[in-house]
């Protein structure tokens, strides 16, 4: 990867979603490094390069100790469930010394320490009364209209995937696969094309065991213009550190080749690349993603090395795994890549896994739909004149989206350029969900960078791994079970969206009008659209990004309010935050603030906070205020 293409995701790599919780600790429970000596890579790594470091990382005992204690419980059971009653007493005030006052709009928390006990919430709306995806099944069972399909829907129809067949193109609309190189214009003297080489190579691979080293020197011999550029030392450390569990990487690597060179024969008709500004989809099976993402890790693809300023693909993100397997001059950040393979090549083990063993019910023989929507400006709310008052909030500090999300549209905290920072070092939640779910990680290939006005919607993708820990405490657990039902189109009841948050340099500036609606359009793009179902989310745009949890909440509760979906808000372990915006939301809709006036309050603080220029006024207290004195004049 070039050093511009590390600029383009600058701020990406280490979007965090959980600002509000203690040491950044995740969902994802306590991570688990626990290698073995075993070394089938036959080198050992060293490092010579360096990217910059994460804005945000676990630095305090107080996390240790807390990831210590918040073991990765939720996905010890690999088929998602919800409880019983689907509330959470996390969510209620925490038992502290009593407070005297039963006035609600008392500044309870003001000071930041944990809420003391005195005002009694209601509980938070049950979670298995949030509507999902089969709740709209029919909904999903409709025509998939303007969708780029790369099945022939004929055979579909009869229960055979069988792709479908049109002349290809090698131009600017469309990707430029690999195996339609244009070959060299001079036929006497003319070498191999790159797609014989490439073949010649891989080919090689797929015959008796072979080691990292045998993989490194096939990428090699196609890609000579990048000798001396390109590292393997995070996949050879991947191959030093192998559990016992992973340790068939010789017999894998032949079954990857394979797959790769099986491209001509799945992808037979022009991919086209989602460009800016247009409403377009692509629906393909999982089997040719899988070959896709065979060539990426081969790195096959064409032109996309050369992401500087004015290069052809300078607007997407890469594809290739070169820039996974670089060396890094921090060694922790070396072995997070390492930890970030496993995931990876349990995928591909997954995918090629040929045995009778394997559950029909998570053989990832479906279809996966990619939607890029883009709204105009015209066409976006008004946000002076929304009479809608805010939906039904489910609020916990325990769960994930990922499984208590299970169903509802789970929003990937994104960045512009989709998928961040995971083919490098990047480890926080977008990276994490794009390794549980690597099938995600093909959007890259076809995805320009994300406008403010714009999303990708993923619908059917499958979960492959568990995971537990955040950034530097990162670590695959191992395989998940994925029996999600799907549609009559094959694709799990899973929808993911790719919304980007602004980063923040300077925190005051999020509190500006402009910058408030820019984010309130961005969630409402996002959020907009057919099927209704219930939103998962959690702190958007915060951590690195530099959001304020509070704002953002209200944020993603006002474009869901208008989109006319209820909310499930996961605050990552932290109960302070999660008990300040569900009494936040009971005081919004009792006393009947629609999405209008919580607009105008939200401007109303931004002036304000820009004159007093007085970083510890909080939004919530202003709000409560506002509302308590209106009320007192009535």
């Amino acid at each position: 990867m070039s050093q511009q293409d590390s600029t383009q995701v600058k701020g990406c790599l280490n979007q965090t979603n959980n600002s509000g919780n203690t040491g950044g600790q995740s969902s994802r429970g306590e991570p688990k490094n626990q290698h073995s000596s075993t070394d089938s890579a036959g080198k050992g790594a060293t490092t010579t390069e360096n990217e910059r470091e994460e804005k945000k990382h676990l630095s305090n005992e107080s996390a240790e100790k807390m990831a210590k204690k918040a073991k990765s419980d939720e996905f010890q059971n690999p088929k998602p469930t919800h409880s019983a009653s689907g509330e959470s007493s996390s969510n209620r005030p925490s038992q502290g010394a009593p407070m005297d006052t039963s006035d609600p709009f008392s500044d309870a928390s003001s000071s930041g320490t944990r809420p003391q006990l005195g005002i009694q919430l209601g509980p938070t709306y049950p979670i298995k009364n949030l509507k999902t995806m089969q709740n709209f099944s029919t909904e999903f069972d409709k025509k998939l209209i303007g969708h780029i399909i790369m099945l022939d829907m004929t055979f579909f129809q009869r229960g055979v995937i069988v792709p479908f067949q049109r002349t290809h193109v090698w131009d600017s609309k469309n990707v430029k696969l690999p195996h339609l190189y244009p070959p060299s214009h001079n036929k006497s003297h003319a070498p191999p094309s790159r797609w014989e080489a490439t073949c010649h190579a891989l080919r090689k691979l797929t015959k008796g065991s072979n080691s990292i080293g045998d993989a490194e020197t096939a990428i090699m011999s196609y890609n000579s213009t990048n000798k001396g550029k390109w590292t393997f030392d995070a996949l050879y450390l991947y191959g030093q550190r192998l559990h016992t569990v992973d340790n068939n990487l010789h017999l894998l690597i032949p079954k990857m080749a394979k797959l790769a060179l099986e491209l001509p024969d799945l992808i037979k008709q022009p991919i086209p690349l989602l460009r800016q500004q247009q409403n377009q989809a692509i629906t393909m099976s999982q089997q040719q993603i899988s070959s896709l993402l065979a060539n990426a890790f081969f790195c096959t693809f064409p032109h996309r090395n050369d992401t500087k300023p004015g290069s052809e693909y300078s607007n997407f993100p890469t594809i290739n795994f070169s820039s996974l397997f670089a060396n890094e001059k921090d060694p922790a950040k070396l072995a997070q890549k390492a930890e970030k393979l496993r995931a990876i090549f349990h995928y591909f083990n997954t995918v090629t896994n040929e045995s009778h063993d394997q559950d029909p019910a998570s053989k990832p023989d479906g279809l996966v739909s990619f939607e890029r929507i883009s709204i105009p400006s015209s066409q976006l709310p008004d946000w002076n004149k929304q009479k809608m008052p805010l939906r039904n909030l489910h609020i916990s500090s325990e769960g994930s989206i990922e499984k208590e999300g299970t169903g509802m549209l789970q929003v990937d905290f994104a960045c512009k350029y989709i998928g961040g920072g995971v083919l490098k070092s990047g480890l926080v939640q977008e990276e994490i969900l794009f390794l549980m779910s690597p099938e995600l990680i093909v959007a890259r290939l076809f995805t320009e960078k994300l406008a403010d006005n714009e999303c990708l919607k993923i619908t059917g993708p499958q979960m492959y791994s568990i995971t537990s820990g955040y950034s530097k405490t990162f670590s695959w657990v191992g395989p998940y079970n994925d029996c999600t039902k799907r549609d009559m189109w094959k694709r799990r009841y899973r929808q993911i969206v790719a919304i980007d948050a602004l980063d923040f340099k300077n925190p005051k500036e999020q509190y500006t009008q402009e910058n408030i609606k820019r984010e309130l359009n961005k969630a409402f793009v996002g959020f907009h659209g057919k099927p209704e179902t219930a939103i998962a989310t959690g702190n958007w745009g915060c951590g690195a990004f530099n959001g304020d949890p509070k704002l953002k909440a209200l944020i993603q509760l006002m474009a869901a309010a208008v989109a006319e979906r209820d909310m499930a808000y996961f605050t990552f372990r932290n109960e302070h935050l999660a008990y300040e915006i569900q009494r936040m939301h009971e005081i919004l809709t009792k006393n009947n603030v629609t999405v209008d006036k919580l607009y105008k309050l939200l401007k109303e603080f931004g002036g304000h906070y820009t004159r007093e220029h007085h970083s510890a006024t909080d939004l919530y207290r202003f709000i409560r205020e506002k509302i308590k004195h209106k009320n007192s004049l009535l």
